[in-house]
Formats: C-alpha cells, structure tokens, sequence
C-alpha cells in the first residue's frame, strides 16, 4: 500500500464548534463541526482515502485486506488500533471515564479507551476535568452524580497551549469549553456519561448517564499528570522532534520542520502525520502528496524512508 492521504469523518455532538471548518479546513455539512476522525477505521466513522489505486476506499476496508500495514506492533491487535481526532470544545463535554480493555471487551465488544490530549489552543481561562481532588467512595461518587456535588470532588485543571494530558482508561474527565485538541486514543467510542450538567440533547430530553457502568469501572482517586519538563527532544539540521508521551499503545511526537527532513517508516508500525499549521509536501516511494493545516497522512508500515519539506507543525504518532 502507498502512503495516502486521509478524509476525515465528522461529527456534531451538540458541544462542539465551527474552528475546524474555519481554521483547519476541514470540509463538512455538519453544523457544529465537533470531532474531525482524521485517522479512523471505527464503524462509528471511517476515515476514507483520498488518494491513489484505493481512493475513495475506507482505512478499515484496506485494513481488513492487509493488516500488515499496522506492522509487527500492530499483530498485538484483535482491530486496527488507533483513532487519532480533533476536538473543539466550544461548551463542556460531559463528565465521563471509558473502561479498560478487559471490561470494554466484556461488556461492549470493542477495546476499552486510553488517550491523550495535546492542547492545540485554548481560551486564557480554559480548564479541563481529570480525575477526582482526593479520594471518594462508590456510594459518594453515585451520589454526586446526581447534581451539582460532582462539581465539587472534579479535579480541575488550567491548560495552555502545548500542554499533553495523557488519560488512562478509568481516568474520570472532561474536556471544557474554550478548548481546541488533538487527541490519539484506542479505536474506541465507548463512553460512560457521568454527569452532563443537565443538559438537554437534539430532542430535547436530558442526554443519557451510565453512572452504574461508570462506577464499575473509575479510578476514585486524584490522577497522575506527567511533567512536561522531561519531554525528550531530537535535534535535526532542519526539525525539532518533541516525545510528548508513549505506552504501550501508541507513542504521540511533535515534530517541527522547517526545510527538509527524512525519517522512516520501518517493519514495526505505521506512521500518522497530521499537520497542524503550516504547508509543505510529503515524499514517500513515488508519491508526493501535499500537506496542509488539518490534514491527516497514513504511512503504512514497512515503507521505507520518507521526506517532509515545507514549514509545518506536525502530530507524529506510531504504535
């Protein structure tokens, strides 16, 4: 398979906002514009190819044909492992928490969800909500569910611009208003509402909660944040590459190029590059394929040597 260039699937969760279509070119009719799927084999909303012998194609229907594209990592996975997407929180999300692979498989039939955010921009007062600000029983976290007390056990924090949140499965969260995101996580959608302030959905009625679910399956405790100060970077003659988290799942970089840059795309996994500002052009085999804001690549595994040219500030994430 050659390297390809992605159209996202799109969704219009009531909370969500129009800067994707306006600042990140993302095409749709969907009014809000909440989550742009970027790279996804999920039911729930393919990614589709735009490019080469299997345009207009589904990743999951090339998938399906040759999962070596994953690479050897990729073999560890029952489905293609990673969703990569961007959010734009121009009101809260819900109060939520996603099961771990054990539960999700058990109980749902899909892979449970661990993520991370990188904050892309935010307003200068945006918060976010991870985990509790100190320990909680099940009987007090049931009960709070129910009204306004969730409000006050949430562990809130500041963002900025830059920031990196990693959210393991079982993490208690919410992304809040005034905050724009790219997150990688497990090919997931399943999501446990806890508490949704109560909202009214589309049709008028309260959205529904999962609190029983939920409580089978959070961490009822203050959550561990990473110091961003320890981010290993690489230095190249033309490009900066910034590790911003890595598991067992997925490692997240942030690569800065400003001339020409050459890295590859070896037998272990494939590589997603998803810019987010700037322009230049991907070369991989005999394939150039232009590169924009918003724009999401697939590399698959095994593909050798590829060269990013231009000014961009890129997402780089592998297995």
């Amino acid at each position: 398979m050659e390297m390809v260039k992605l159209t996202p699937s799109v969704a219009d969760n009531i909370w969500g906002g129009t800067r994707l279509i306006e600042e990140y070119g993302i095409k749709t009719d969907k009014n809000p514009a909440a989550e742009a799927w970027v790279l996804s084999c999920h039911p729930a909303g393919p990614s589709t190819v735009q490019n080469g012998k299997y345009e207009g194609k589904t990743l999951q229907e090339i998938y399906l044909e040759d999962k070596s594209i994953c690479g050897k990592k990729g073999e560890n996975f029952e489905f293609f492992p990673l969703l990569i997407k961007f959010i734009d929180a121009k009101q809260n999300l819900s109060i939520q928490v996603h099961p771990d692979d054990e539960y999700a498989m058990r109980v749902e039939g899909e892979y449970g969800k661990t993520e991370a955010w990188y904050i892309l921009d935010c307003d200068p007062d945006a918060e976010l909500i991870l985990g509790f600000n100190r320990e909680v029983s099940v009987e007090e976290f049931k009960e709070a569910a129910k009204s306004d007390a969730m409000m006050d056990i949430c562990n809130k924090i500041k963002v900025k611009k830059g920031d990196l949140f990693f959210i393991e499965s079982g993490t208690m969260h919410a992304i809040c208003k005034g905050i724009l995101l790219a997150e990688v996580q497990q090919n997931s959608n399943t999501t446990y509402r806890i508490y949704d302030y109560g909202r009214l959905g589309n049709d008028g009625k309260p959205r529904e909660l999962h609190v029983d679910k939920a409580a089978d399956v959070t961490k009822l405790c203050p959550p561990a944040i990473a110091d961003a100060s320890e981010r290993k970077t690489e230095t190249f003659e033309n490009a900066t590459r910034a590790e911003l988290t890595k598991c067992d799942l997925f490692a997240m970089f942030k690569l800065d190029v400003d001339g020409k840059y050459t890295a590859t795309a070896d037998d272990e996994s494939f590589v997603s590059l998803l810019c987010l500002e700037g322009e230049g052009k991907v070369t991989c085999g005999s394939t150039t394929l232009s590169f924009v804001k918003g724009e999401s690549i697939f590399i698959p595994a095994s593909s050798g040597e590829y060269t990013v040219e231009g000014k961009l500030e890129i997402l780089e994430s592998t297995l």
